[in-house]
């Protein structure tokens, strides 16, 4: 199993310079990789090329780049000019999203997402080969019919031409896609016993998969807090957990289908409409079982006993989501779970 750091993207609490020093204490101490995440604030790759030539051996991942913000073409060039720019180091993250940011912030009808994420994915992988890109989708086709472009290829030479991709997976269909046709997938709200059920919808798709088979990377974002108040180290990833679980209105929330899956639908549906309504109670409606099943939290000892379940279901990769009053915090948290890391026996990558 392999240490990740969840960075999200910028908001009112988080700034540049809070996300280079977590980059930067991740990067000396030995994780593996880091996450950029997007929605409607910052986009990853612009944050991800900022972070390349201030890092050095931690691998730069988007969590995710969207799907519907980018034609297939335009994310093939991305990818590859980030690998160069890192030295190899992007791993690219592909999600769908959800009604909410597709419709809402993009204009981008969602219907049929898992045919668009796989013509999606198909399209990124046949341009990263240089070879012209002749496509015929259902919401995808290139070149352009009755019209006079000719199939194109990528002029810049990639460093990796088959470069690790990642698809945001939650439900069960979802997870046999991104067997079938990714590297890799990235889960939220996954607790240690899920981890078993996650990985036999993946082997289905693997199953179905062409070609190589190698090894696959099931990622799990978890937010953490360590501290010996478990009461107060709850509080400080509730707002997390609310976020996720209140956007969206009306619409589609993948988030509260998960927690559903967990049995905490009821509780997950009063979260979203206190968060929809600016209720301050949305924090307080999270229940402390939920949180406990799907974070780290508490003191390390008892984190510890959390990271060996995660390793001994079958988990690629645990991703920690640091939250802390104060960036000092923060980063001694990142600190206390690298020790962890090291009394488990796991690997770090190597920092010299």
């Amino acid at each position: 199993m392999r240490l990740g750091l969840s960075l999200g993207m910028l908001h009112d609490r988080t700034s540049l310079d809070d996300l280079l020093a977590l980059a930067q204490a991740a990067d000396q101490l030995g994780y593996d990789a880091l996450w950029i995440a997007e929605a409607y604030s910052s986009d990853a790759p612009t944050l991800l090329g900022w972070l390349a030539p201030q890092t050095e051996r931690i691998d730069l991942g988007a969590a995710v780049m969207q799907i519907p913000a980018r034609a297939p073409t335009m994310t093939a060039m991305t990818a590859a000019t980030l690998d160069l720019a890192s030295g190899g180091r992007f791993r690219l993250g592909l999600g769908i999203s959800g009604p909410v940011v597709s419709e809402g912030w993009y204009g981008v009808p969602f219907g049929q997402p898992l045919t668009r994420t796989r013509e999606y994915v198909a399209v990124v992988r046949a341009a990263l080969t240089r070879r012209p890109v002749r496509f015929a989708g259902r919401h995808t086709t290139l070149p352009l019919p009755g019209a006079p472009g000719e199939p194109q290829r990528l002029t810049m030479r990639p460093l990796r031409g088959d470069l690790p991709i990642y698809l945001a997976a939650l439900g069960p269909k979802n997870l046999e896609l991104a067997g079938e046709i990714a590297d890799g997938s990235l889960s939220l709200f996954l607790p240690p016993e899920g981890v078993a059920e996650t990985l036999a919808h993946i082997a289905t798709g693997r199953d179905r998969a062409s070609g190589d088979k190698s090894e696959f990377d099931l990622v799990a974002t978890l937010p953490m807090a360590i501290g010996d108040d478990l009461e107060a180290c709850a509080n400080r990833v509730r707002p997390y957990a609310a976020q996720f679980l209140g956007v969206g209105g009306t619409a589609r929330n993948f988030y509260v289908e998960q927690a559903e899956r967990l049995g905490y639908g009821d509780a997950a549906r009063k979260v979203r409409k206190l968060f929809q309504e600016g209720d301050p109670d949305a924090l307080a409606a999270v229940p402390f079982e939920f949180l406990d099943r799907t974070c780290l939290i508490g003191p390390a000892e008892r984190i510890e006993a959390k990271v060996r379940s995660y390793a001994a279901a079958g988990l690629g990769t645990l991703s920690v989501a640091p939250r802390g009053a104060t960036m000092d915090e923060r980063i001694a948290g990142l600190r206390e779970m690298a020790a962890i890391w090291r009394r488990c026996g796991f690997p770090l990558r190597r920092t010299g």
